[in-house]
């Protein structure tokens, strides 16, 4: 069996990464792909390779050199016309090659990982296409495929239908085709091909020819947990490096994109908190409905905006401000602010690092799993300079909750002490009770000037890719300040109609929240039964946990991405909690959790 590697392209969407060499000489964490692809043809005993070049053809040769020739015999074809053809042009130029042995054909901007080429070489069947479910991030190829694996159909671009994805499979750009099969049908359908429709286009319209005719021959291979990626452009290269970052680097890729993990579809992201209930399937429908008129029409400015808040809370217009998510009114009130500021710690960071470090006046409880109460709090301020002070409620990461009454005793004990208090309320619609535990009401607000209120939308309706946030004061001064520091459009036209509809959803909200805090309470259990680790009990949707055993946070963390494709948050670098082996995970649905059980128990 020899391999054949297209590699003529000029990779344009590449930019300055393709100035000077073709796309397969793009280093990938360090390594090439063509070295990759090269060393994996190696491990699995392939002797002869035959690499189509064209655009920077000979740097590809000069680079590839004699370094691999005591394990392989590589050949060089040229296609000297690589930026007027296209990829089935390149593979014509090599057919005097596919009679002479079974061929295995590589597209060379693929990283992969070694194992699918070992699928494809031991599976006896003679002519395949390695494909891999549809996701949202991909382009090119598409196919159908039965049961029994064979290619139902390539699906053209114009009948590429979203409501089908289901069904789809995307191709991986390697296939296996035998020596026969090259000679007898897809070589002559290809001259024919060529022939009646000219070289600019793609070898795949001719698999989609012979399918057509005889669904026997070529079969499909899909993959499943494996690793690849196909790189277009600088975008996909990110991707890539993050996909298949080394043991040290791999937490520091993934956590530096701040979320965008749709992007990795098979990832289990037990980092970032989110509702795992709501919004219900109806309300997706209605959203979707709306979907070309949000897509295409201005949003509202703040008034209305600020208008849909207050009928969202049932408190007055004046008295609440909506951000683009709760971390842009975090930034405007952290900046209008003066003066010392106590944050209790371990803490959501977005807090303190809008402050000086000298403005920060910090507690942290010396009780078991960081908990503390209002008590606690005003004891330790008693004596000490103060102008703000943050409770988050529930804490984070902690899960820590105060109730309501006791919150209401320490913005009265704030407000005589001119102590202006926030409270973070992002969390409390999963704490026990949660229907009377908001103090978003106008006779609370009103009765406590000093008392600032935040809440993410994002976070507590399971929708954070809306970037919705609110904060309410009576202190109108300071609303309509920080109305006028946020900018005109801050919230879209898919924000602004979800707040529009929420009313018709509020009841199902109620038996979201329900539910998940059935969920919790059972995955709390579960995750007792883990030997090696503590739960510490929260009213939030994550858990902090204590390794006690076996693992660091950082050591836990990259198996679980390895081995799993899970991840969790690493909780050393708080404040607080340095070197104290804490993790946070998120409650996600039964079979998520359930998941990250499993792998716990298999570890």
């Amino acid at each position: 069996m020899q391999a054949i590697i297209l590699a003529a392209g000029m990779g344009r969407r590449l930019g300055e990464y393709t100035k000077d060499n073709t796309k397969c000489m793009l280093p990938v964490n360090g390594e090439r792909l063509i070295d990759r692809t090269l060393k994996i043809l190696c491990h699995q005993g392939i002797k002869k390779v035959v690499i189509v070049i064209g655009y920077k053809g000979e740097n590809l040769k000069n680079y590839i050199g004699d370094r691999y020739s005591s394990q392989l015999d590589i050949e060089y074809i040229n296609n000297p016309i690589y930026d007027k053809t296209n990829n089935i042009y390149s593979l014509s130029l090599a057919e005097e090659k596919m009679v002479e042995d079974d061929t295995i054909l590589f597209e060379s901007d693929l990283i992969y990982e070694e194992d699918i080429v070992r699928q494809l070489i031991d599976n006896p069947w003679p002519n395949l296409a390695l494909v891999a479910k549809w996701e949202y991030w991909m382009d090119g190829t598409v196919v159908k495929i039965d049961n029994e694996n064979n290619i139902l159909d390539f699906v053209s671009k114009d009948m590429f239908n979203f409501q089908n994805v289901d069904d789809y499979y995307k191709t991986i750009n390697i296939y296996k085709f035998s020596k026969e099969f090259a000679k007898e049908k897809y070589l002559p359908f290809l001259h024919a091909y060529c022939k009646a429709w000219g070289n600019n286009e793609y070898y795949e319209q001719v698999l989609k020819v012979l399918t057509f005719l005889s669904r026997t021959d070529l079969k499909a291979l899909p993959i499943h947990d494996e690793k690849w990626y196909e790189i277009d452009d600088v975008q996909d290269l990110d991707i890539a490096e993050t996909i298949f970052a080394n043991d040290n680097d791999i937490l520091h890729k993934y956590h530096k994109r701040y979320g965008g993990f749709w992007r990795f579809p098979k990832l289990l992201d037990f980092c970032y908190l989110v509702n795992p209930f709501f919004p219900t399937a109806q309300m997706k429908k209605e959203m979707k409905a709306c979907f070309d008129t949000l897509l295409t029409e201005y949003p509202s400015g703040m008034y209305v905006n600020s208008l849909l808040a207050a009928k969202y809370f049932n408190i007055k217009q004046d008295y609440v401000v909506v951000g683009n998510g709760a971390a842009e009114l975090i930034k405007s009130m952290m900046e209008m602010a003066n003066g010392k500021i106590g944050i209790i710690y371990p803490t959501f960071e977005e807090y303190p690092n809008r402050l000086a470090k000298d403005r920060v006046v910090p507690f942290l409880s010396d009780k078991t799993d960081y908990a503390y109460n209002a008590q606690d709090l005003m004891d330790f301020y008693e004596n000490k300079e103060l102008s703000h002070l943050l409770l988050i409620n529930p804490d984070n990461p902690s899960g820590n909750f105060i109730p309501t009454h006791e919150v209401i005793t320490l913005a009265k004990w704030c407000k005589k002490k001119e102590i202006h208090l926030i409270v973070d309320e992002s969390f409390v619609d999963f704490s026990e009770g949660f229907l009377d535990n908001s103090l978003l009401h106008d006779e609370i607000l009103e009765a406590y000037t000093n008392l600032t209120v935040i809440k993410s939308i994002s976070k507590s309706y399971g929708v954070p890719g809306l970037r919705l946030g609110i904060l309410a004061s009576s202190d109108t001064k300071m609303i309509n300040h920080i109305k006028k520091d946020v900018s005109i459009w801050n919230i879209n036209s898919f924000g602004e109609y979800y707040m529009q509809i929420f009313g018709k959803y509020a009841k199902d909200y109620i038996v979201a929240c329900k539910e998940f805090i059935k969920e919790r309470e059972r995955f709390q259990k579960e995750m007792e039964k883990i030997p090696f680790i503590r739960v510490v009990p929260s009213q939030a949707n994550y858990f902090m946990i204590e390794i006690i055993d076996r693992y660091t946070p950082e050591e836990l963390s990259k198996l679980l991405l390895k081995r799993f494709n899970i991840l969790i948050k690493s909780c050393n670098s708080k404040h607080g909690l340095e070197n104290k082996n804490y993790i946070r995970i998120a409650v996600r649905c039964k079979n998520d959790n359930d998941a990250l059980l499993r792998a716990l128990l298999d570890l």
